[in-house]
């Protein structure tokens, strides 16, 4: 087995920022801060980099299989590694959808051999499948499309999510909008062809009812549950209420199109920005902010859901909701963090240590012995801009062309190996299933953000790598 030290300029370990070298062997991290004289196969001077987790992307629509003409496995992979991310979890709604066990463990079978970073898949819940959902194993969890879907993935029926929450054990995340609410605005405001209309068809309403209504079921069940893209301040503040009631079930997250970009967008950007659930007001915008800094919300994921630039490029409302984000997202908050909006130390908590706990992900999310060494050197100072016709992801467009980033991944590794180094990929690599532990009990039972600094004493960029 070949042993490789990295030597950064700085390395984010769990209690901050150290000038130590990492050695890597056997794709973990076996050493930190070696003494002189270690023996090594190979060394990565990283003078002047940051030395990061790989990030865990628990939210990705990857379209493979039934839908490759968007995005499939092996183009998806390649834009997770440019963009530090080095493992994703996947939602179920390919074609054919992803609602049973023997379905589950075809993608698996498919991502073993086009995936270049490591790669879970979620099973989708149907008004029908309980058995499927019951046996299902080497999975983070169980999906429910509460709204937002067709077909045998939408389960709003109040029987069948009892059931499910009933008699289920592993843990259940749902898209969260209320199909009712959507309807009745839908046929309020029929024939509309503005996209800004979107948001008033998907409204703040849908959103806090359908939230509810799963925190509900979550409490009365006691069933672990992650609500996914939360984008009112409306969610926060029932999420808020239920961590404090202390049932240690609940988590949440943001993503960065609901961070950064509000209504007042549609008028710039259109059907590019069009998603579900819909952009929200400034104000939400801020309050999505307070709630990750309070950690309220302790997870950043892209919901990455391309769609080709023709598809996009359809009136409203033929346009498909979705946007790609995956080899963005990382740079994007390291931007955020220049600007002094968060701290580094908060990234790699919300993009690395928090998934890889709420989906009970062994050896994910931190720089430790032990740990898987899925490991990302990061120039901090680095500028550059994002350009559409440059992206990796097969739909080849972003919403942020144009848009200047300070900070981005300079070289990513995947069990050890270096799978992306500055625009060029290794393609004899691939990446490894996830492995859970469902045993441990998610965010929460395994110490939420414990020493993770939150809150107004640490706003600061600088101040994050102390």
């Amino acid at each position: 087995m070949m042993r490789t030290l990295i030597r950064p300029a700085m390395t984010m370990l769990p209690t901050g920022a150290a000038d130590v070298a990492v050695v890597v062997e056997g794709g973990e991290i076996v050493d930190i801060d070696p003494g002189v004289g270690l023996t090594v196969d190979e060394t990565i001077e990283a003078t002047g980099l940051c030395l990061m987790p790989g990030v865990v992307d628990d939210q990705v629509h990857f379209r493979d299989p039934g839908l490759t003409h968007k995005e499939d496995l092996t183009c998806a992979s390649r834009a997770c590694a440019k963009g530090g991310v080095t493992t994703f979890l996947e939602m179920p709604n390919t074609s054919p959808t992803t609602t049973t066990v023997e379905r589950l463990h075809e993608k698996l079978a498919l991502a073993a051999t086009k995936s270049l970073v490591n790669y879970g898949f979620y099973i989708g819940a149907t008004p029908a499948n309980l058995d499927e959902l019951k046996a299902a194993e080497r999975t983070p969890g169980i999906k429910v499309f509460i709204g937002s879907s067709t077909g045998d993935l939408l389960v709003d029926g109040q029987q069948d999510l009892e059931r499910i929450f009933a008699e289920t054990t592993l843990p259940l995340t749902a898209h969260c909008e209320d199909e009712a609410t959507v309807r009745a605005n839908a046929e309020r405001l029929a024939g509309t062809t503005d996209v800004a209309d979107h948001s008033r068809i998907r409204d703040h309403a849908a959103a806090r009812i359908a939230t509810a209504r799963a925190i509900d079921l979550a409490e009365r069940h006691g069933h672990r549950f992650h609500v996914l893209h939360v984008s009112t301040g409306d969610e926060t503040d029932l999420i808020r209420a239920a961590i404090d009631r202390g049932h240690g079930l609940l988590t949440g997250e943001a993503c960065p199109h609901h961070l950064l970009f509000t209504t007042d967008d549609y008028a710039r950007l259109g059907t590019l920005v069009q998603m579900n659930p819909s952009l929200k007001t400034p104000n939400d915008a801020a309050r999505l902010w307070k709630a990750l800094g309070e950690g309220t919300l302790q997870v950043i994921a892209t919901d990455h859901a391309p769609h080709t630039w023709e598809e996009k490029q359809k009136p409203y409302p033929q346009s498909p909701s979705g946007l790609p984000a995956v080899e963005n997202s990382l740079a994007l908050m390291l931007t955020e963090a220049q600007a002094g909006r968060c701290t580094l130390r908060q990234i790699i908590h919300w993009m690395c240590d928090a998934p890889a706990r709420t989906w009970d992900l062994v050896g994910k999310g931190r720089i430790e012995v032990g740990y898987d060494a899925d490991l990302v050197l990061v120039d901090l100072e680095a500028r550059h801009t994002v350009r559409s016709v440059s992206q990796v992801t097969k739909c080849g467009w972003s919403p942020w062309d144009g848009v200047e980033l300070i900070g981005r991944p300079i070289r990513t590794l995947v069990g050890g190996r270096t799978v992306y180094h500055e625009g060029r990929f290794d393609e004899a690599v691939r990446g490894a299933e996830a492995q859970y532990d469902h045993s441990r009990g998610g965010y929460w039972a395994t110490g939420g953000h414990g020493a993770t600094p939150f809150g107004p004493d640490s706003s600061g960029f600088q101040s994050a790598t102390a």
